[in-house]
């Protein structure tokens, strides 16, 4: 089982290289057709504004995507001929989070970035894209560097149906990594599917193919799960995370706070989701 179809989104932002770095690296290593996708994306213009300066904005926007997907390209074509990996430039426009998801559909693997804080142009969302894709979606933090993405992994493990699509998504990466902690955070009881040695199922599922795996129970009073997946990813020192995306509703994670809502915003390493 490889990856052999994988889509990056990319920009003119500094962080578009990294990512696309990363997916260079999983094309190379799953022998995969690349595509970088460049989305001309126009920024909200008040009302007011475009009434007076209708055809003056739309000239001036549509330069500055221009500009932006020509950055976006030089930077692709540059990194790309340094590796000698082929890559099918795709230039499109409409709302990010649609248009990535509309291409995303027709891969095995999107990879994107972390909403960045006050970010207010028009990027795609992750957590939009996580229910809307209908494919893992691998976010790449927006601070950092990230050699290597697959060789000692966390997974995060509580019994549900998310969860288990997320291992299945990632079998591609686990099945290559060198160490994959399937970590369960407060677990319940056997009737929670989790056994009863939390984890230890799921873990002999990964062990028939060829996954090396080893699960740990983790219980706390003190710490909410986002926070305490991190801190043992901290303590592992994982470059790949992967979890179940939304394994609560996501308005109730949007107001009352969840697992996957945490990672979003204070992930320190990139994140497989899947929903």
């Amino acid at each position: 089982m490889a990856f052999k179809d994988i889509i990056v989104h990319v920009d003119d932002s500094s962080r578009a290289a990294i990512r696309y770095d990363i997916a260079l690296d999983l094309v190379a290593m799953h022998q995969a057709h690349l595509v970088a996708l460049n989305v001309r994306s126009h920024a909200n213009i008040p009302a007011i504004i475009t009434a007076q300066f209708g055809a003056e904005v739309d000239a001036m926007l549509e330069q500055s995507d221009a500009e932006a997907a020509a950055v976006a390209k030089a930077m692709v074509d540059g990194r790309s001929a340094a590796t000698g990996v082929a890559v099918e430039w795709r230039d499109v426009s409409g709302d990010s989070t649609d248009m990535v998801a509309l291409h995303g559909r027709y891969s095995d693997l999107v990879v994107v970035g972390q909403t960045e804080p006050d970010d207010d142009l028009a990027r795609p969302q992750p957590a939009s894209l996580i229910l809307e894709l209908g494919r893992p979606l691998l976010v790449v933090p927006y601070a950092g560097r990230f050699p290597t993405v697959g060789r000692r992994v966390l997974v995060a493990w509580n019994g549900g149906r998310e969860a288990a699509r997320a291992v299945h998504d990632a079998l591609p990466l686990l099945v290559g990594a060198e160490i994959v902690h399937v970590v369960a955070i407060n677990p319940g009881h056997a009737r929670d599917g989790l056994g009863d040695i939390p984890g230890g199922d799921i873990c002999c599922h990964l062990s028939r193919h060829g996954v090396r795996s080893q699960c740990e129970s983790i219980r706390s009073d003190d710490l909410k799960v986002g926070e305490m997946l991190l801190s043992r990813a901290a303590d592992e020192n994982v470059d790949l995370i992967v979890m179940g995306g939304y394994g609560r509703s996501r308005l109730r994670e949007m107001v009352l706070g969840g697992a996957t809502r945490h990672l979003l915003e204070h992930m320190t390493a990139p994140v497989l989701f899947s929903h």
